[in-house]
């Protein structure tokens, strides 16, 4: 059963492929933005994942984040999710990530629980038509 209030972290140590000249988003070997948000999404996906029966997973759908402060290779980076709201399918989580310094993001996401089995097939149709 998922509930408000349901936390989690996942973390990093920023290596070169975690930078915006790695993914493309910028010329500088800092956090890339995609990054970070790649790192927020994991922890909402794995804060809800064990609640779900195997047939169910969930899917980003919505993000909306700041990227405050920069942070170098070398740097421990943690990203924190946490549910906020539960309206059916649709779980909305506060986001946060930081660096050994501090806060270098925050904002909202939102996910869908879906059927696996019933996702996958409708989306592999869209190569028949």
């Amino acid at each position: 059963m998922i509930n408000v209030g349901m936390k989690n972290s996942v973390e990093i140590n920023v290596t070169e492929n975690d930078t915006a000249k790695a993914f493309g988003s910028g010329e500088l070997d800092v956090l890339a933005t995609p990054r970070m948000i790649s790192l927020m999404e994991q922890a909402s996906a794995e804060c809800i994942a064990k609640e779900l029966s195997c047939e169910l997973s969930s899917v980003g759908t919505h993000i909306d984040v700041k990227h405050l402060s920069a942070t170098p290779v070398g740097m421990k980076v943690i990203a924190t999710a946490e549910v906020v709201a539960c309206e059916d399918r649709k779980i909305v989580f506060k986001v946060s990530a930081y660096d050994q310094c501090g806060l270098i993001g925050e904002g909202d996401h939102e996910r869908f629980i879906i059927n696996k089995e019933k996702f996958i097939s409708k989306t592999y149709n869209k190569l028949q038509k």
